[in-house]
C-alpha cells in the first residue's frame, strides 16, 4: 500500500459555472506539506498551496485532503476509453494497493510523518461532471460505488510520493467507505445502519439523519 502521486490544485475556470474557479485539477509534484484546516467548510484545503472553488461544500477538517486510487482511474480509462493522469479525478493523493471503498470510517493511516484519518465519502458535484465531460457520468459513478476517500489530518507532516501507508488501530464497527457512499447516496437500508453506528462526523450524521426521516415519512403517505 503507497501514495504514487502527491498532487496540488492548478486554478481553472469551473465547467459548470457555478463558480468562478475550481481547484478540480491537481497536479501531480514530489510532496505535499499538510496543515490542519479548521472545522468548518470554507476553511481551506489541509494542503499548502492546494485550491478550492466551491468554499460552501469544500475545505474544513472532514474534507482535509482527497485520496482515490490509481487501480480506479485504471477502471474508468477502461470504461471511457480515455487516459487519466494521477491527480484527474481531483485527488490529492493517488493511491496503489489498497482498496479505499473498503477502509472503514474513522480508520487511521500513516503516510510519512503525517497521521490521517478516513472521515466522509465524496459527492458527486456539477463541477466534477463538468470536468470529465462524459454523458451520464454521474449515475455511472454513483452505481460503480468507489468514491475514493475523504481524510482528516489528526498529525500534520509531509507527504512524498511513493510513501507507504500503514493502517493504525481498527475502529470498532463495521461501516466502510462504500457503506457510506452508497447509504449517502440513496440506500436506506445503509442509510439506517449507518445512522445506528452513529460514525460519521456530526454534521454528516445529520445530513443522513434528516434523509432517512423524509423518507420515513414519505412511505407513510
Amino acid at each position: 500500500m503507497k501514495v504514487i502521486s502527491t498532487n496540488v490544485a492548478v486554478r481553472r475556470a469551473d465547467p459548470s459555472r457555478r463558480h468562478t474557479y475550481t481547484g478540480i485539477d491537481k497536479q501531480p509534484q514530489p510532496a505535499i506539506e499538510l496543515s490542519t484546516p479548521g472545522p468548518h467548510y470554507g476553511d481551506g484545503s489541509g494542503i499548502i498551496g492546494d485550491s478550492i472553488g466551491d468554499h460552501k461544500h469544500h475545505g474544513g477538517a472532514d474534507k482535509a485532503i482527497y485520496a482515490f486510487a490509481r487501480e480506479e482511474l485504471d477502471y474508468w480509462e477502461t470504461e471511457l476509453h480515455r487516459d487519466f493522469r494521477n491527480g484527474f479525478f481531483g485527488e490529492n493523493l493517488t493511491t496503489s494497493g489498497i482498496s479505499l471503498a473498503n477502509l472503514l470510517i474513522n480508520q487511521q493511516i500513516s503516510i510519512g510523518d503525517a497521521l490521517l484519518e478516513v472521515s466522509i465519502p465524496r459527492s458527486p458535484c456539477a463541477t466534477f461532471a463538468g470536468w470529465i465531460n462524459e454523458k451520464g457520468f454521474l449515475k455511472s459513478f454513483t452505481n460503480h460505488g468507489d468514491c475514493g476517500a475523504y481524510l482528516r489530518i489528526i498529525t500534520p507532516g509531509t507527504i512524498t510520493a511513493g510513501d507507504g501507508m500503514e493502517l493504525v488501530g481498527k475502529p470498532d464497527h463495521d461501516v466502510t467507505m462504500g457503506m457510506a457512499f452508497r447509504a449517502k447516496m440513496g440506500d436506506m437500508d445503509l442509510a439506517r445502519h449507518v445512522v445506528k453506528i452513529g460514525c460519521l462526523a456530526p454534521v454528516h450524521h445529520k445530513q443522513l439523519e434528516a434523509k432517512l426521516t423524509k423518507y420515513d415519512a414519505q412511505a407513510r403517505g
